[in-house]
C-alpha cells in the first residue's frame, strides 16, 4: 500500500478503515482521499458540537487525531442529520456532495459495526441520502464526433487521432486512457483496461480503433522513452499525463467551436455510450460491461431520449394526422 500523508492525520480507527478500503476493497487513491476528507469534516463538526474545541480555533485546523471510540459511540442519527444541514447551509454542499458524505459515513460506521464489532448499533442504518438531481449527460452528436476527428492535425496527429478514437469508440475514462500500456493492445483486437478500483476489463477494438492504433504505432517514439511500457507518449518522452490529454481534447473541441459548451474528456465517454445505445442499438447490459460500471443503475443514465426520438415517436402516433373536420 502506498503511504498517504493525509492518513497520518487520522486516528487509528479511521486509519484502519481507510487501509481496509484501499487494500481489501481496492478503492483508488482519490476515493480514499475523499473518504478521509468526509470523515474529517464530520468529526470536526462533532467535536465543535460537543464543545471539545474552543471558539477561536479555525474549523479547517481542528485536529481529529484524538477521536476515540467513546466519541464515535456517542454519535446519533440526529447528529448526522445536523451535520448534513451544516454541510448544506454553512458549507454550501450540493445534493451530490452531501450524498457522497452520507455514503462515506455509512461505509465507516458499517465497517466498525459489522466488520470490527466495535459498536453495537450503526447510527447510519436509517440514514436517508439527499436525492441527486439526474441531469442528462452532455454528448456530441454523430456529426460533431466526425467533425472532431476530422479536425486532427499537426506533428502528433496520429497520437491525437488515436486518443480521440479510443474515447469515442470505447468510452474510456481519462485515467484509463493515460494508464494504457503498449502490452494492453492484444493481437486478437482486444484491449486490456484497468478501471476504477483496479478492476480489469477487456474491450473489443473495432476497425476504426485498430486502424488508429496501427497508424500511431508506426510513429510512436522508441528512443529515449522514459516509460517504455506506456502506450501514449508525451513530447517529453514520458507517459502522457491527464492534463496533456485534456489539453489535446480541448484544442480540437475549440477548433470545431465547442470549447465553451461544457464538453470535456468525460463528455467523449458520454458520447461513445450514447451513440452505442441510441444509434447502435447496444443492449444496456452490454453497455454496462463496456463502460466498466459496477451497477446497471449507473449505465441507465444513457437511456435518455433525444429530441429527435421524441419527435419521431409523436409522428408515429396513429392519430398524428387526424384533423378536425371542417363540416
Amino acid at each position: 500500500m502506498k503511504n498517504f500523508d493525509f492518513i497520518e492525520q487520522a486516528p487509528p480507527i479511521i486509519k484502519d478503515y481507510l487501509t481496509y478500503m484501499q487494500t481489501v476493497k481496492g478503492k483508488s487513491i482519490k476515493t480514499i482521499d475523499e473518504y478521509f476528507s468526509d470523515l474529517r469534516t464530520f468529526f470536526r463538526f462533532i467535536k465543535v458540537k460537543r464543545g471539545l474545541i474552543s471558539d477561536d480555533v479555525p474549523y479547517s485546523t481542528i485536529p481529529i487525531e484524538d477521536v476515540d471510540l467513546n466519541l464515535i459511540k456517542s454519535v446519533t442519527l440526529a447528529d448526522i442529520y445536523e451535520f448534513m444541514n451544516f454541510a448544506l447551509r454553512e458549507r454550501g454542499n450540493n445534493n451530490a456532495t452531501r450524498a457522497r458524505k452520507s455514503s462515506s459515513l455509512r461505509g465507516f460506521f458499517g465497517y466498525i459495526t459489522v466488520k470490527k464489532h466495535l459498536i453495537d448499533t450503526d447510527p447510519t442504518k436509517e440514514l436517508e441520502s439527499p436525492k441527486k438531481k439526474k441531469s442528462m449527460p452532455k454528448y456530441l452528436t454523430l456529426e460533431q464526433s466526425i467533425e472532431l476527428l476530422n479536425a486532427v492535425d499537426g506533428k502528433y496527429k496520429e497520437r491525437d487521432y488515436c486518443i480521440l478514437t479510443l474515447f469515442l469508440n470505447c468510452g474510456l475514462r481519462l485515467s484509463e486512457l493515460v494508464g494504457l500500456n503498449f502490452s494492453d493492445i492484444r493481437s486478437d483486437n482486444t484491449m486490456r483496461v484497468l478501471g476504477k478500483g483496479n478492476k480489469e476489463r477487456i474491450v473489443y477494438l473495432n476497425e476504426a480503433c485498430v486502424s488508429a492504433i496501427n497508424d500511431y504505432k508506426k510513429v510512436r517514439p522508441v528512443d529515449g522513452v522514459k516509460d517504455k511500457n506506456a502506450l501514449f507518449i508525451s513530447r517529453n518522452l514520458n507517459r502522457i499525463s491527464p492534463k496533456t490529454v485534456q489539453a489535446i481534447v480541448y484544442k480540437y473541441l475549440q477548433k470545431i467551436g465547442l470549447d465553451s459548451q461544457g464538453y470535456s474528456c468525460h463528455k467523449l465517454r458520454h458520447t461513445a455510450a450514447t451513440l452505442m445505445y441510441q444509434q447502435g442499438g447496444v443492449d444496456i447490459r452490454v453497455l454496462k460491461e463496456i463502460l466498466g460500471h459496477e451497477n446497471l443503475g449507473t449505465t441507465e443514465i444513457y437511456t435518455h431520449l433525444s429530441n429527435k426520438q421524441m419527435e419521431q415517436a409523436a409522428e408515429k402516433n396513429p392519430l398524428a394526422h387526424i384533423k378536425k373536420s371542417t363540416k
